[in-house]
């Protein structure tokens, strides 16, 4: 087994790249725009990329609906324009790990449209067809399931119409996967984010659900009783095989489940996202379902990971990504204001636990949620989707223009802002998605000239955590005010030393006494949100990192 466990001192940068930037002025990113920004993720720090999806697709969930694995969308480039890319970032000692959408494809890949001919075909079971429905609901707020007329039977799917669930009961299935792992594997490509991998294992009795609201059906689709096994044998014959690293996009997963799922002794995954701390402003996981954000719920959840995980699994440490509204202004922070002293805190507060850091473009920045006029500015496919069914339900349009302007996947996916010219740079014609209005104000280039930058105290940040990667990853987690409903305070100890992170989540000063419990250690302040720091007092927002060895 050729596999360490070099994910463990990666930071991740993740590209959304109709978004990151466009090389050929058609409004959308590619892959030659990476490219051209290579030199710009270097000097940040990072040392892997997560690139979502380039596969040839439809583009009807912007590329999560794949219609050829072994193909790059032409909107994106080429084959060879990916060597390219791959070529240019292990140059500069940046790993790459794709986007591998197993759970579905599109309804426009070959498997599907010979699947879809008749009973009898010999694609008929790379997909789940019933001739009876069941209730459930899916992600996308839709029935789960769509009727052909054609064959007479109805296929699952339990994202959009046009992303029929594939069936992992099926070994033909599950070979041609691995044989598209082994493809980008072979290609020198470093690993993969898992889409939605816990969900590829369904309870094959298709039961109906109890909440027709909340994914009605989601205790037989979550965990299915095969996904280790499914996992296991991935590994087995083919990740093995490779010095490579996963990430698993797991839904509603428990603390057991990570447990199972990260532990190196069962060879499933590297490690997995949890979305637990990034549902503690929402009900039931639901983001659409908003509710006043607690830091002691916000602590609680990453407290149960960072003690649960000590001795076995890995975490991700993460607050955005392509499905995720922006942080800033998010998380009790404040996005005008306070918009550089909150962007740093979070940085701060998140990035010097146990695990491994995630960074999406555009968060080093502190770009902010989009700001549109109507809701149906909006094009992503999940918000209409949504938006549809609330307004089905009684519920206040208030309640409403709030939860979808808040929760809209646009709000991550708006095109990078690297300067102020038009269109923030990113392009040379109008963007498939517009520019956020804040982005002569908000971009790289002014970034990177002022040195009290939200950019340039990442870079800062990134810095120290090499510096001190041992004791990041190896050192012991304390929560040291759990109870407390403004400050984030904990240790990283390891041996005689330890790291010190002390955050104010909120708009007015703290009083703290922390720091008299050190006497017998030699301080040293390595990160400051803010030129002066009071040993007595934290202004609004104002996050530190100490570095504390016995004298």
């Amino acid at each position: 087994m050729k596999n360490t466990n070099w994910f463990k001192d990666a930071i991740i940068y993740q590209i959304y790249p109709r978004s990151f930037k466009d090389s050929n002025g058609d409004g959308i990113g590619d892959i030659k725009g990476i490219i051209s920004k290579l030199d710009y993720l270097k000097d940040l720090g990072i040392n892997c990329v997560w690139l979502s999806p380039v596969y040839e697709s439809p583009m009807d969930d912007n590329g999560y609906d794949i219609s050829d694995y072994k193909a790059i969308h032409k909107d994106f480039g080429t084959m060879e324009d990916f060597k390219l890319m791959l070529h240019e970032m292990h140059k500069r000692g940046i790993r790459l790990i794709m986007d591998l959408v197993a759970n579905h494809t599109s309804d426009e890949h070959p498997w599907f449209k010979e699947s879809r001919k008749s009973k009898d075909n010999p694609y008929r079971d790379y997909y789940i067809w019933k001739d009876k429905p069941n209730n459930w609901t899916g992600f996308f707020g839709e029935k789960a399931w769509e009727y052909v007329e054609e064959c007479d039977s109805y296929y699952l799917h339990l994202f959009g119409k046009k992303q029929p669930d594939v069936n992992w009961e099926n070994p033909k299935v599950r070979e041609t996967y691995k044989d598209i792992i082994k493809f980008y594997l072979d290609l020198g490509v470093d690993g993969f984010r898992c889409d939605v991998i816990n969900v590829i294992s369904k309870d094959q009795r298709y039961k109906n659900g109890s909440n027709p609201l909340i994914l009605v059906g989601k205790k037989y689709f979550i965990n299915g009783p095969k996904l280790h096994d499914y996992l296991q044998e991935i590994n087995k014959d083919v990740l093995s095989n490779y010095d490579c690293m996963t990430v698993g996009e797991t839904v509603f997963t428990t603390l057991d489940d990570m447990k199972l799922l990260t532990a190196e002794d069962r060879n499933e995954l590297s490690m997995v996202f949890n979305f637990d701390h990034t549902s503690v402003d929402n009900f039931l996981g639901v983001k659409w379902l908003m509710r006043k954000f607690s830091l002691k719920r916000f602590k609680k959840s990453l407290d149960k990971y960072q003690y649960g995980l000590k001795d076995v699994g890995w975490n991700s440490l993460f607050y955005e990504n392509h499905d995720q509204r922006r942080s800033v202004g998010r998380f009790n922070t404040d996005d005008s204001k306070y918009r550089v002293e909150s962007a740093k805190l979070l940085a701060t507060t998140m990035y010097f636990l146990k695990g491994t850091p995630f960074i999406y473009q555009g968060q080093e920045i502190g770009m902010t949620n989009l700001n549109v006029d109507s809701l149906e500015d909006f094009v992503d496919l999940e918000t209409h989707n949504v938006l549809k069914l609330m307004k089905s339900l009684p519920l206040s349009k208030k309640y409403i223009d709030k939860s979808i302007r808040n929760g809209s996947r646009d709000n991550a996916r708006t095109p990078m802002q690297w300067d102020n010219t038009t269109n923030a740079g990113f392009s040379s014609s109008t963007p498939w998605l517009m520019v956020n209005n804040n982005y002569k104000s908000i971009n790289v280039e002014k970034s990177i000239k002022d040195d009290n930058s939200i950019l340039n105290y990442y870079k800062k940040l990134i810095k120290i955590y090499k510096k001190y990667s041992l004791l990041v990853r190896e050192g012991e987690y304390k929560d040291l005010y759990p109870n407390s409903s403004k400050l984030f305070a904990y240790e990283r100890r390891k041996d005689n030393e330890l790291l010190l992170v002390v955050s104010n989540f909120s708009n007015k000063p703290k009083k703290i006494r922390l720091l008299k419990k050190y006497k017998g250690y030699r301080p040293e302040l390595l990160l400051n949100n803010y030129k002066h720091l009071d040993e007595k007092e934290l202004k609004p927002y104002q996050s530190i990192l100490i570095h504390l060895k016995k004298k």
